[in-house]
């Protein structure tokens, strides 16, 4: 099963199959409860982790107690990539979001199939372009756009991202909580709800059975 599941994944696609097989012997599966730290900011980081199920939240914990939210990632993506390539402390916390299954590469290992296997490379600085670009993007939102706009923007990448295509647009079906939303977008919880509730009585969203749809255009 798990060297199926690594075909599926960006940034193993250009291996064959003896390379799979090889990638697939060096990770080893771990498992993590809801809410159960995975990564610790600052911490001395020698594993790469891929997602095989759930979900984990990335993070930033001010001195304050105060959380930045940066990106939730799902299955077939990966972090802790950073530490591999330069050796130096995590820059982020990574927290399970949901019950999750992981397959960790340790440094040594995914060195040595570096060396093998140098197309990994390019495909770990596409990775990382992606991320660099997505965060970005957040930056210059938070500095640029009220607070009604940054959680409409931020909504929006999370159907493009994440949603379920359904006839009337996109369907977050585990959509961030308000505290969560708040997090990402500078914002409080008492502000993501009565933006939400603004942002549904104009037509842009809907909220049902726990799920938060992100509504086509009509015209």
């Amino acid at each position: 099963m798990v060297p199926a599941f690594l075909r599926q994944v960006p940034l193993f696609r250009k291996f064959d199959e003896a390379q799979l097989e090889a990638l697939a012997g060096a990770v080893v599966e771990r498992r993590f409860a809801k809410g159960e730290l995975i990564i610790l900011a600052e911490a001395e980081g020698d594993a790469l982790f891929v997602i095989e199920q759930g979900q984990v939240k990335v993070g930033l914990i001010h001195e304050d107690g105060r959380e930045v939210i940066l990106s939730f990632l799902g299955p077939g993506e990966v972090f802790g990539e950073l530490s591999l390539l330069d050796g130096k402390p995590r820059s982020a916390t990574v927290t399970a979001n949901v019950p999750t299954q992981l397959l960790m590469l340790r440094r040594g290992d995914f060195l040595r199939l570096l060396a093998e296997m140098p197309q990994i490379a390019a495909a770990l600085l596409e990775e990382l372009a992606a991320r660099l670009r997505r965060t970005d993007q957040q930056l210059e939102g938070l500095a640029l756009f009220n607070v009604a706009s940054r959680l409409a923007k931020t909504l929006l990448r999370l159907a493009l991202e994440r949603g379920v295509e359904v006839p009337e647009g996109y369907a977050l079906e585990t959509p961030p909580t308000h505290q969560q939303l708040a997090n990402m977008t500078g914002s409080t919880r008492e502000t993501v709800s009565r933006v939400l509730k603004q942002l549904e009585s104009q037509g842009y969203i809907a909220r049902r059975e726990g799920q938060i749809l992100i509504l086509r255009d009509k015209e």
